[in-house]
């Protein structure tokens, strides 16, 4: 198994939840956030104790964005020819194999990724230990 080339320390900001502006008040109003446009709208100015709205300053450092917590990137696999991208590749990103396949093509998959020696995030997803007998 291949451990992350890059060691430097993954620093996650705030991770604020940015609900739409008195989404709380009414039940037909989707939480998801939406930018005020309105005149008077205290949130869009800004007023002090009104909702905060999503700025460039909550995000991550760029070097660290969408790092998984190993340090490595996650690489989405839906068969086991997807993974000969990443044959030198195996210090940068880890395989996350897709939600909708089954357990033989899963078995194929984490075979040719230890072949490899490639990361598998969720390598025991529909997977049974086998009895010895």
């Amino acid at each position: 198994m291949a451990a992350p080339a890059d060691k430097r320390k993954i620093v996650k900001k705030r991770m604020k939840k940015f609900p739409r502006f008195q989404a709380d008040r009414f039940k037909r109003m989707n939480p998801a956030w939406r930018k005020p446009r309105g005149i008077d709208g205290r949130v869009r100015r800004r007023f002090k104790g009104a909702t905060l709205m999503p700025s460039i300053g909550y995000g991550s450092d760029k070097k660290t964005r969408f790092r998984l917590k190993n340090g490595f990137y996650k690489f989405l696999v839906r068969s086991p020819a997807d993974l000969e991208m990443l044959l030198m590749h195996n210090e940068k990103y880890a395989v996350e194999i897709a939600h909708n396949l089954g357990a033989k093509k899963r078995k194929e998959i984490v075979e040719r990724a230890d072949q490899l020696r490639l990361h598998v995030t969720n390598r025991f997803g529909r997977l049974r230990a086998e009895e010895n007998e």
